[in-house]
């Protein structure tokens, strides 16, 4: 067989072909090492004695539906300058494993266009060897992200699992790669995302996060001249949680059964916002069920006030607003509201900081739903750090996988 062919094909460079046979779906290809490159595969000397030999059958890339085997002949190599005795070093072939390594690049190229079962029932592997393959190339090109550059990062966590299973990811906000992936979602999971930055000299400036005590004492104590900006977001859900646990006090406490119809089913208008709401029989409804109960109404209104905090100019306006809605809120002698704007008042601080630096965790959130989609495709991961080096490769398009 021509050594061109040998090459070029099964990236063989230095082996010679002395026979082939077809059997069933296979061709084999009996080939050995050239006598001129032969060599110590220690110290490289040519002063070597061959002793003895065994054949050993490697999986390499199929030529159009037929599966190829390359039954290598591997020689035992006494050395006469290093007194080496071993086998000779098989250079397309990576340790002991049963493929080559441009098979393995074969099986990569698949995995973007199909699943990993797709992939092993085509070419008629296990799964697990699949699966393998794509672990050692994702952490190859994904297992270390270069923290060195981080200037602007979010943190968020999100659940792997019923029963109170979480991760915590840490992503680069100006590129969208997700650096870190963390077991938890306390202080501790960032603890090594923390040494890695250090070490890295990695210069942070802001910090997006949610209002999680967590996350916030982590980066005040690891980060502590990084600027906190809490999501606004966030901020914005708190209120509507607070709403909604109004509109269920509401309705336990009203003895009306016909208010009691008008109550029920508001969820979706009190939460959504006002100005979205162009149907008149759902404004009906609305201004009918908040007449009803001045606390309901107080909280509504607050609500879509709260937005104006990040409506501003400048951070001092801003403060003069939040002030104003904080103020209205204590006087309206609603517990769950004026509870809410102590929050406002603790955290005040880390909201204005969006006037100095405009990032939130929007990103984190469609990184969440992106590995949601990936879990539903794989219907789950049994493997943790499998997993975890997928969610890193998340951001290259050009290099994901299927499933």
């Amino acid at each position: 067989m021509n050594p061109s062919y040998l090459y070029h094909a099964f990236g063989v460079r230095h082996q010679e072909c002395t026979k082939t046979e077809y059997k069933g779906n296979q061709n084999i290809h009996y080939i050995q090492t050239r006598k001129d490159e032969l060599c110590c595969p220690e110290c490289k000397s040519r002063k070597i004695i061959r002793s003895g030999s065994i054949y050993r059958d490697i999986r390499s890339v199929p030529v159009g539906h037929r599966e190829t085997i390359l039954r290598m002949k591997v020689q035992r190599i006494e050395c006469k300058s290093c007194g080496c005795i071993r086998q000779e070093k098989i250079h397309f072939v990576t340790g002991k494993r049963s493929y080559t390594n441009k098979f393995a690049r074969y099986v990569v190229d698949l995995s973007r266009i199909g699943t990993i079962k797709d992939v092993a029932l085509f070419l008629n592997i296990s799964w697990d060897t699949v699966k393998d393959i794509q672990k050692r190339y994702l952490q190859r090109h994904y297992g270390n992200p270069d923290l060195s550059k981080l200037e602007y990062i979010g943190i968020d966590e999100f659940a792997v699992r019923k029963g109170h299973v979480y991760k915590t990811i840490v992503a680069d906000l100006l590129t969208g790669q997700v650096v870190y992936v963390g077991d938890g979602k306390g202080a501790d999971a960032l603890e090594k995302f923390w040494k890695k930055a250090r070490k890295a000299k990695a210069a942070i400036k802001a910090v997006a996060t949610d209002l999680s005590a967590a996350f916030i004492s982590s980066v005040r104590e690891n980060a502590p001249d990084a600027t906190l900006v809490f999501d606004h977001f966030h901020v914005v859900k708190l209120m509507n949680d607070t709403l909604d646990k109004l509109r269920r006090l509401a309705y336990n406490q009203e003895a009306d059964l016909m208010k009691r119809k008008v109550l029920k089913g508001t969820r979706w208008l009190l939460l959504c916002n006002g100005a979205d709401i162009y149907d008149s029989c759902h404004r009906n409804r609305l201004e009918n069920a908040l007449e009803m109960n001045a606390p309901l109404m107080k909280g509504y209104y607050l609500k879509e006030s709260l937005r104006e905090i990040w409506m501003q100019v400048t951070k001092e306006q801003a403060q003069q607003v939040l002030m104003n809605w904080v103020e209205q809120a204590q006087d309206s002698k609603v517990p769950l509201l004026q509870k809410f704007a102590m929050t406002l008042m603790a955290h005040r601080s880390g909201i204005l900081s969006w006037y100095d630096h405009h990032i939130s965790t929007g990103k984190l959130e469609g990184i969440n739903n992106k590995i949601k989609t990936m879990k539903r495709q794989a219907y789950g991961y049994r493997d943790e750090k499998f997993f975890e080096l997928k969610i890193l490769s998340l951001h290259d398009k050009t290099y994901a996988f299927v499933g």
